[in-house]
């Protein structure tokens, strides 16, 4: 798991250090999900590539977006209708918010109280966590 990583540069120096092969096309996906707050599916990536003129390739924007996440220098997240990847690494929360699909991302920071109370009833250490909130734009009874 890479630590909180603040900037494209950033990013492509932990990746050096960890001896992680930077392929161009890596490099080009990064800096993609560094220009956009955005959490976006493999295939408007490749999209978003094409159309600025690289030339990259479907299954090595898959290939790579899947090597970045496992490294951990990129977020996955999985949905049911296919995963979004973002440069995100530090803890955060994402609101989804149901009138319109988008993912904000927010910093949230739990009680260390309450952290140390779920490390003592699992007896685990926790390193990450992410929290999911769900929103709508106007107040109504959605799920009532």
């Amino acid at each position: 798991m890479a630590p909180p990583l603040k900037s494209y540069e950033e990013t492509l120096e932990h990746c050096r250090q960890r001896g992680m092969r930077l392929s161009k096309q890596r490099q080009l996906i990064l800096k993609l999900l560094w220009e956009t707050e955005e959490h976006l599916p493999a295939s408007v990536i490749y999209d978003r590539l094409r159309q600025q003129g690289k030339n990259i390739g479907h299954t090595s924007v898959y290939q790579n977006l899947d090597a970045l996440s496992k490294a951990g220098v990129i977020e996955r997240l999985e949905k049911a209708e296919g995963c979004l990847y973002s440069h995100k690494t530090c803890c955060h929360a994402h609101v989804q918010c149901l009138d319109d699909g988008r993912i904000i991302d927010v910093t949230v920071t739990l009680p260390p109280e309450l952290i140390a109370a779920i490390e003592a009833q699992l007896d685990l250490q926790i390193i990450d966590y992410r929290i999911e909130f769900f929103a709508q734009t106007s107040k109504g009874t959605y799920g009532s």
